[in-house]
């Protein structure tokens, strides 16, 4: 969500040219984020043909479930240190600098507060926010500061996400359940849980963050050409790390596989959401290790054109999910089963791809990415 500040050319030429990997990463984020949140849309996820939907469950469990958001976060404290040296490359001190950080963050928790009451119950961008307005410092902190921020915090993260997988396992709720018939009662249902659930959700995006600001640190992602060694490590590591971790709970997720032991599915939660940090940092860096060879392809600019107007198109299929699945709107939320909403993911997130390109090609930043940067430094440009 870091958009207009990644890897942005400086007056004083520290980058004078815009990273593609965190471009690309963002865009192929998106996809993830549209699979994890499309069946939260529907009543019954067993209306399509019982194996395509066990299929789709298997994939969604590996793939996107609380490793989407981790790859998210990860990028989002990558663009943060992006941000510091913009900033720094123009001779800003640190006073001024944490300023425009908590700014930022006081618009991301009122942008994530709007799209969760006027769209849709699942938000990151309040959490992005809060975290930055009272976090903000760990931008700069050394790195053993960081390493045992992540360290320390990974242990009741994955608690508390553990916690909310066992729930799933043998009661899976979906948003449909708590849908609104009118407009106005659903701008008011979501407000009471809105505190807790950002605030709550500010510890689990901490590890991530930390391990995003130390990438950037060594610019992991800026610079992927220079470090294919280490990026190929944390490739293998943290993408088999989850292919390990995170298959029991795929199997359960799709019924393939229904332990009675309490334990046992602690077990397995803990390990799903547990190797989910890992995945997401692996899958980070395998995009960078694409974006090596990938320069100059359509598909490849169009992917970065997306990723650059992350904060638009998260917001879009927002918008996406309400006009398709809500009961004032189009209704389809009893139409269809799990399956057939990962279609329809796939589909949003293609749809976003051209759209994004069509923005790129007219030289368009994107409207959210345009309102958040003007609503960050206004206040400083004024004083100018």
């Amino acid at each position: 969500m870091t958009e207009d500040v990644i890897s942005r050319s400086s007056s004083v030429g520290a980058r004078p040219s815009r990273s593609l990997a965190p471009d690309l990463a963002r865009g192929v984020m998106l996809l993830l984020i549209a699979l994890s949140h499309a069946p939260s849309f529907v009543d019954d996820w067993h209306t399509g043909p019982p194996w395509l939907d066990a299929a789709a469950k298997f994939v969604k469990s590996l793939v996107a479930d609380n490793q989407a958001r981790n790859m998210f976060v990860f990028l989002f404290g990558y663009g943060l240190v992006q941000l510091l040296a913009a900033q720094q490359a123009r001779g800003e001190g640190w006073p001024s600098i944490k300023s425009l950080l908590r700014r930022r963050g006081r618009w991301l928790i009122v942008i994530g507060f709007l799209n969760a009451v006027v769209f849709v119950p699942i938000d990151i961008v309040a959490v992005y926010g809060l975290t930055l307005l009272v976090l903000a410092p760990i931008v700069r902190a050394g790195e053993s500061v960081l390493w045992w921020t992540g360290g320390l915090t990974l242990v009741p993260a994955t608690l508390l996400l553990a916690w909310q997988s066992v729930a799933a396992q043998t009661d899976p709720a979906t948003i449909a359940e708590i849908m609104e018939p009118a407009f106005a009662a659903h701008l008011v249902a979501n407000l009471p849980a809105w505190p807790a659930n950002t605030v709550v959700s500010t510890l689990m995006v901490v590890p991530a963050m930390a391990m995003g600001i130390l990438a950037a640190r060594r610019r992991l992602l800026d610079e992927p050409e220079r470090h294919l060694t280490l990026l190929r490590r944390i490739t293998v590591l943290g993408l088999g790390l989850a292919l390990a971790g995170r298959t029991p709970s795929a199997l359960l997720a799709a019924g393939l596989w229904s332990p009675e032991s309490v334990p046992v599915r602690w077990a397995v939660a803990v390990a799903h959401d547990l190797t989910g940090y890992a995945g997401g940092i692996g899958l980070a860096a395998a995009i960078g290790l694409v974006a090596v060879g990938a320069r100059g392809g359509r598909l490849t600019t169009a992917l970065a054109a997306l990723g650059r107007r992350s904060l638009t198109f998260y917001l879009f299929q927002a918008l996406v999910w309400v006009v398709l699945f809500y009961p004032f709107a189009l209704g389809l939320h009893d139409d269809m089963g799990y399956a057939a909403t990962l279609g329809i993911a796939v589909a949003v997130w293609a749809s976003s791809i051209v759209l994004a390109e069509c923005m790129r090609v007219v030289g368009h930043r994107g409207p959210a990415e345009i309102l958040l940067r003007r609503l960050t430094y206004r206040p400083s440009r004024r004083k100018g």
